[in-house]
């Protein structure tokens, strides 16, 4: 799945070197887009319900909520337990890992030049975008010795992200990146994946039906042999 995102969909603020204050910190509106109902807490179902909504697949999904959960609930819950596993969105820099690109500072806040270092060391093909092998040489560099926990967050951010924001030419964007830090990019995939299934869900139902009927006169032909579950694969090559 790839994210069309223009400069204009977020809103950037540039302080050199500096992190960039404000009343809620990026981080914190990295994670808020889980928090589905506001509430100030993200539990299993609600991280499943995001990771849909940007269109990622159920198993993804799935392994997301359980995952992230877990290993972040407690991080950001100190001294508190619940087996439902909900992560505290203000306490969010609290979970940070290792081994990560430094663009978020240990508050949570954005830190701009880090952000450019990304570009500066590890874009070569473009300046404004990592190809895949740039994308792995910036894991490797960032890892640090032993992080094991924080070399495998890092890489199932990044490629998580890759593998649903890469353009058609394999490349992910600059302005992405830069959109996905402060959560707006998340916004805008739900914004897009809602008004691609608006217009699909009819040439869906019309493929679906025109393909049964075909399947049902070849039948009946005797020119095919109908088989268990045909159904369900017509209609998954139809809708994809």
């Amino acid at each position: 799945m790839a994210s069309s995102l223009s400069s204009k969909d977020f809103q950037e603020g540039v302080d050199e070197g500096r992190p960039i204050p404000t009343d809620q910190n990026v981080l914190q509106k990295h994670v808020a887009f889980f928090d589905r109902n506001h509430d100030g807490l993200i539990y299993p179902w609600e991280t499943f319900e995001g990771f849909r909504a940007i269109g990622a697949g159920y198993m993804l999904s799935i392994a997301s909520a359980i995952l992230i959960n877990i290993a972040l609930s407690r991080k950001t819950r100190a001294g508190k337990f619940s087996l439902l596993f909900p992560i505290e969105v203000k306490n969010i820099h609290m979970a940070k890992h290792g081994s990560d690109s430094g663009v978020y500072d240990s508050e949570g806040r954005f830190v701009p030049l880090k952000f450019e270092e990304i570009f500066s060391k590890f874009a070569r093909t473009h300046s404004n975008a990592l190809t895949s092998d740039e994308l792995k040489a910036m894991l490797k560099a960032n890892r640090e010795p032993q992080d094991y926990k924080g070399w495998i967050g890092s890489w199932t951010e990044w490629r998580t992200l890759y593998s649903l924001c890469k353009d058609k030419h394999g490349l992910l964007r600059k302005e992405t990146i830069r959109a996905v830090y402060d959560g707006s990019l998340f916004e805008h995939m739900e914004r897009e994946r809602a008004a691609a299934k608006k217009k699909a869900l009819p040439v869906c139902v019309i493929g679906f039906s025109i393909g049964h009927l075909l399947r049902s006169l070849c039948v009946y032909l005797g020119l095919y042999q109908a088989q268990p579950n045909y159904d369900v694969i017509l209609q998954r090559r139809t809708c994809h």
